[in-house]
């Protein structure tokens, strides 16, 4: 940092540097998207103010409430395009933090979703809060003055930077709170000094912004006063449905979003009744950057009569439903009310579950009606809504039905199985769902449970994420009046008289076989047991049946391995019938710790001690191989 009288000279950090260098040089096709960004934080500062308002008396007494403008003028012979607002504005240390540091701003984020493809990058620019920089699209010099709501006149601080790494900060005199930005537009931008392009720009993009956006009477002179409001300059959810249409929907999303893509869907109703409200919700088309953040960034916004409060937490939304974005706007509610009202309050509980409802339904209702559609919204967001199924019990019936799951009888491996297909698909006599838990999918698609599911055509549901664990216990192992059952848990029983029988003899023929086994791998195996479930691996391991399923058990134990896991073995396998044959046989105990340790492999889970396996496995191949060149048989 360098001085200069009253002047200071600050050095972007390295990644705001960057940016900068991506908007002068990388989006110049998309350059419109500077005038849109910048009235959005023009917007989003005059929301700000008045929340801070209401929340703050001294502050409204301090300072004379104007009505709330964004204006936006040009200067032909200065080359400048100016946006000014009566917002919050910024104190010094703001204007630090939020433009000159990757502290606030998502920039790092921003770098890291870039695609390369500049339509895509342009729509991210807003998704990620770096809108500021989209300045330098079009300009070679910004010059900000702001002064922040409830500061003096004389601590006002003028921002001024022409994005090649360093900006310089002034401490300067403003009167009226809030920010001016003035473009000194590059070399051949002169298109933009046009007072129809800028409002064409401005009726495109901010059409929908709810404070009026200003411009000089096209055909003033200069020095006259007449003004025009470009935009419509009303919350677009409280005009009548009737007189809007599917873009006026669409381009109020873009606002609220930040999104480029247009939403899958949308619901906006009025409420009235013991409480009046109104939802204006979307269901994006895409899962945006923060869906796995602890908080994030573009939810629900919570208004009341109208005035932005604040931006939802959870309290107006749950959890599992975060992907959603939108309006709830109360005339219930005062308006300081804060994070902690909204706690105990009996009008939330109901708007909260009004809208629950309602978005349910509207998902429910693209199910049945769109299914390619809500293909796409299940690749986006099933992940979180499975959530609902333990967090939500009120709900979780509804929820339950928009599940869709990969099966053995998926012809791909997209979910694209309901629980209800599931139940319509059921054999004759069969009574039971069937479910696999694996770490992951292509682990659940080749697992040798299956393989008696797969030769008799009974579907089995393959779950392969870590919340899948968490629907199995949340549906309390029922749906539609059958019990889930998993197919790696318990004994399997799903086999017609004759096999049973032929288990029973099975088990007989195999016993010493069985006991010897349960011997050597004692402290490992909770038992050893004939599998009827297996056709052509040699054996796996299943859960007994008192204790949880083997995702959640991989969570709490780390191994991946049941409490209490059982090697079930397959009697019509090769190997287990020679080692039943060669029970004497001096290389017994390392076979059962091979087969053990294979079982524990194809479950997904861990070996606990991988090189005493491959030592044994590898003794084992060399005794067998030299045994076929003594015999010539590989029967020894």
């Amino acid at each position: 940092m360098t001085m200069h009288a009253a002047e200071e000279t600050f050095s972007f950090q390295a990644e705001v540097a960057q940016l900068l260098d991506l908007m002068a040089h990388s989006l110049y096709s998309n350059k419109e998207i500077f005038l849109r960004e910048l009235i959005s934080n023009a917007s989003d500062a005059i929301d700000r103010l008045r929340l801070e308002r209401y929340s703050r008396p001294d502050l409204a007494a301090a300072e004379a409430e104007e009505p709330p403008r964004i204006c936006v003028g040009f200067d032909k012979d200065a080359g400048t395009i100016t946006i000014a607002d009566n917002g919050i504005g910024m104190s010094r240390a703001e204007v630090i933090e939020y433009i000159g540091t990757i502290a606030k701003s998502g920039t790092g984020e921003f770098l890291k979703a870039l695609t390369g493809d500049q339509r895509t990058d342009a729509a991210l620019i807003g998704q990620f809060g770096v809108g500021y920089y989209s300045a330098f699209v079009v300009a070679d010099r910004v010059v900000m003055t702001t002064r922040r709501a409830g500061l003096a006149a004389d601590e006002a601080v003028r921002w001024s930077s022409d994005g090649k790494g360093e900006y310089t900060l002034e401490t300067i005199e403003r009167l009226e709170p809030g920010t001016t930005i003035v473009l000194h537009l590059r070399e051949g931008e002169d298109d933009l000094l046009n007072s129809h392009r800028l409002r064409t720009i401005i009726r495109t993009y901010s059409d929908h912004i709810s404070q009026p956006i200003i411009m000089a009477s096209e055909g003033a002179e200069p020095g006259e006063s007449a003004e025009d409001t470009v935009n419509q300059a009303s919350a677009l959810w409280t005009r009548p449905k009737a007189g809007l249409g599917e873009k006026d929907y669409h381009d109020y999303y873009r606002h609220i979003s930040n999104d480029f893509a247009d939403p899958l869907a949308y619901l906006h109703a009025k409420v009235e009744g013991r409480y009046e409200y109104t939802l204006l919700l979307y269901i994006p088309s895409s899962a945006p950057f923060d869906l796995w953040h602890q908080q994030p960034r573009h939810g629900v916004r919570l208004h009341v009569q109208r005035v932005f409060i604040l931006e939802d937490t959870g309290r107006l939304m749950p959890r599992y439903l975060r992907f959603v974005r939108g309006i709830i706007d109360s005339a219930d509610l005062p308006l300081n009310v804060s994070r902690e009202i909204l706690q105990g309050s009996l009008a939330v509980d109901h708007i909260r579950s009004s809208a629950v409802k309602k978005v349910l339904r509207l998902l429910k209702d693209m199910a049945a009606n769109d299914p390619g559609k809500y293909a796409v919204f299940w690749k986006q967001f099933g992940s979180v809504l499975k959530e609902g199924i333990s967090d939500d019990y009120g709900n979780r019936e509804d929820i339950a039905e928009l599940l869709r799951f990969t099966s053995t009888h998926s012809p791909t491996q997209e979910p694209d199985v309901s629980l209800h297909d599931y139940v319509d698909r059921m054999k004759e006599g069969q009574d039971e769902i069937y479910y696999l838990i694996a770490p992951t999918l292509a682990a659940a698609t080749a697992s040798p449970h299956l393989e008696a599911f797969r030769e008799k055509g009974i579907e089995v549901l393959l779950l392969g994420e870590a919340v899948d664990n968490w629907v199995v216990t949340g549906l309390l192992q029922e749906f539609g009046g059958k019990r889930l059952r998993s197919v790696a848990q318990g004994a399997s029983d799903f086999g017609d008289d004759a096999e049973k029988e032929a288990a029973e003899k099975a088990a007989e023929e195999y016993a010493a076989l069985l006991g010897r086994l349960k011997a050597v791998l004692a402290g490992q195996a909770w038992d050893v047991r004939v599998s009827s479930r297996l056709t052509s691996s040699p054996a796996c391991i299943v859960a007994n049946e008192a204790v949880t399923d083997l995702n959640l058990a991989h969570r709490l134990r780390g191994s991946g391995l049941p409490n209490q896991p059982i090697l079930e073995i397959n009697p019509d396998h090769p190997l287990i019938e020679r080692l039943n044959r060669h029970q004497d046989d001096p290389r017994l105990t390392d076979w059962a710790h091979v087969l053990f340790n294979q079982a524990v492999l194809t479950l997904g889970a861990r070996v606990e001690d991988p090189a005493a396996f491959v030592g044994k496995l590898n003794d084992l191949l060399v005794a067998l191989t030299e045994a076929t060149d003594d015999t010539g048989t590989g029967d020894s």
